[in-house]
């Protein structure tokens, strides 16, 4: 079978098609004929040599955590059956730690997450399978579970309910054009922004009010000084200040990337002063994915994909996460 790998750690260029012997389901384990994978920027980190978690001597490294699509072969005990239509919820926790006994499961001590889905099959723990409806096309169902439930989960964190305001940083991409969407599902109003007056045309679709620039005060005077009860941040670096300067007194702020930089960059009397919270947050839960899976299966919301590519064409996709081109998600469709 072929897969998509990384091959040297130097950015897309260092993608290559190579070819793997085709897993076999041991009991408990599903093999899964990949239809689409999306890609993240926790992907692409990988790729360019910027995360520790894989190093030279592990390569060809094969990414993508968000596989969808059929079973092809069910191993002993495994809770589906050949030909289900499935999704992978990419959490690995050990279960037996006192975060996984007493939840969320995002907080085990050990948690880390699926690799693999850049290929024609994935062999995965059949019990991380979630089942697709029909309603609900296999490269929209891939474009959920890194990013779409990240921004669930961190809207969950916020106690984000009907009426309140959200203010989105960086909103064109998928956790941010995700936060918008979800905040919508949730009664509450988003204000997103970005610095491409192309994608702020299609963003208005999306969030109740656009921002467009790249000057902090500028982007903290359009969207409103103090008038957001919470703030997903996906940036990091100078946007921490900027996400607190939008915040009201006792507003929180969600971290979950640093595309903008390595530290929260944040002045602390504002912050101590206005009794603001920053909470840092991963993922999500299986069961909140599963139900992300049902909203959008009833079309209360619709996974974008911006564009899909197919295996041979990986490192074009990469390619285009770093150019910053993309509106919504990039899919892999092997």
């Amino acid at each position: 079978m072929r897969a998509a790998a990384f091959a040297e750690l130097t950015g897309p260029d260092g993608v290559e098609l190579i070819e793997q012997e085709a897993p076999e389901a041991g009991p408990g384990e599903a093999v899964v004929e990949v239809r689409a994978c999306s890609i993240n920027r926790h992907d692409l980190w990988i790729l360019q040599g910027h995360s520790a978690m894989i190093r030279g001597e592990e390569l060809p490294f094969v990414s993508g955590l968000d596989p969808a699509g059929l079973v092809r072969e069910a191993g002993e005990g495994a809770p589906v059956e050949e030909g289900d239509r499935v999704l992978l919820c990419p959490n690995q926790t050990c279960g037996t730690c006192d975060r996984c006994r007493e939840g969320p499961e995002n907080t085990c001590e050990s948690f880390s997450l699926y690799h693999g889905g850049l290929a024609e099959q994935a062999l995965v723990d059949a019990d991380r399978l979630i089942p697709v409806p029909d309603d609900l096309s296999l490269a929209a169902a891939s474009a959920l579970p890194t990013a779409y439930l990240t921004a669930w989960h961190m809207l969950k964190k916020a106690d984000v309910t009907a009426g309140d305001r959200v203010f989105v940083p960086g909103a064109t991409g998928g956790v941010g054009l995700a936060g918008c969407q979800l905040a919508g599902v949730l009664g509450a109003e988003s204000v997103g922004t970005t610095t491409s007056e192309r994608k702020a045309e299609r963003l208005a679709d999306f969030a109740d009010e656009v921002v467009v620039g790249r000057d902090a005060g500028d982007i903290v005077a359009a969207a409103g000084e103090g008038s957001a009860d919470a703030a997903l941040n996906h940036l990091s670096g100078e946007f921490t200040d900027v996400c607190g300067r939008v915040l009201r007194t006792a507003g929180t702020q969600v971290v979950c990337g640093r595309t903008a930089g390595e530290t929260l960059d944040q002045h602390s009397a504002p912050f101590f002063l206005s009794h603001q919270a920053i909470l840092g947050s991963t993922m999500g839960t299986q069961p909140e994915l599963e139900r992300l899976v049902g909203m959008a299966a009833e079309g209360r919301f619709d996974p974008l994909v911006d564009r899909t590519y197919p295996l041979d064409e990986t490192a074009t996709a990469f390619a285009d996460m770093e150019e910053r081109d993309a509106f919504g998600k990039l899919v892999v469709t092997p």
